[in-house]
């Protein structure tokens, strides 16, 4: 993966505002992490079945949810917007404080992300963006592996880091812990999948 624009140069949310808008960046930490190549139709697949079990549960909830790409600004609701140094669009935000939210995304931690892997994405996602998100607060994390049709999920304990995680495989069923009574058959989450 492509992840530096320029070495040794910080960069915050001011910088990425103006940046191409047919490419894909993320920044975290000031480091810009290039997000191409598209993802691969088995990785939208996943996306939209979880994005359809979300909604189809959130109907007449406070919660949404919000597919990518949707930017997602780590930081205090009093941070200066423009000095912002973590910018990401994770495939899956869900969002239950409607005071986030904003026409630029979400200013603040999801309650729950969900990043579906790809070999480009990978180390992001197992290493950056896991402990950036463990930082912020996102209460769950869950790193969802198409290829081997399973799902780790990482829950924020009271001392602020994620423990030991609970991994799901094709024929279970998840309960999602910030939105008690969805359960979610992974039978059909990856039953879309074509090789």
């Amino acid at each position: 993966m492509g992840n530096i624009l320029a070495y040794g140069s910080l960069y915050t949310y001011q910088d990425y505002l103006g940046w191409p808008p047919d490419e894909r960046w993320e920044i975290i930490d000031g480091i810009a992490y290039n997000m191409t190549p598209a993802p691969s139709s088995n990785h939208q697949r996943v996306i939209r079945e979880l994005a359809t079990a979300f909604n189809v549960f959130l109907k007449g909830k406070s919660c949404e949810i919000f597919p990518a790409p949707f930017d997602v600004r780590l930081c205090d609701q009093e941070e200066d917007e423009q000095n912002v140094m973590t910018v990401v669009q994770p495939d899956l935000s869900l969002i239950c404080n409607k005071h986030l939210i904003d026409q630029h995304g979400c200013k603040g931690s999801p309650d729950l992300v969900i990043e579906v892997t790809s070999p480009s994405t990978m180390q992001v996602d197992l290493k950056v963006k896991f402990r950036r998100y463990e930082i912020a607060g996102v209460k769950e994390y869950w790193i969802v592996h198409p290829e081997g049709k399973t799902i780790v999920v990482y829950g924020l304990g009271s001392d602020g880091t994620y423990g030991r995680p609970n991994v799901y495989t094709a024929d279970d069923q998840l309960s999602v812990n910030v939105l008690p009574g969805l359960i979610i058959n992974l039978v059909d989450i990856f039953s879309v999948l074509t090789d």
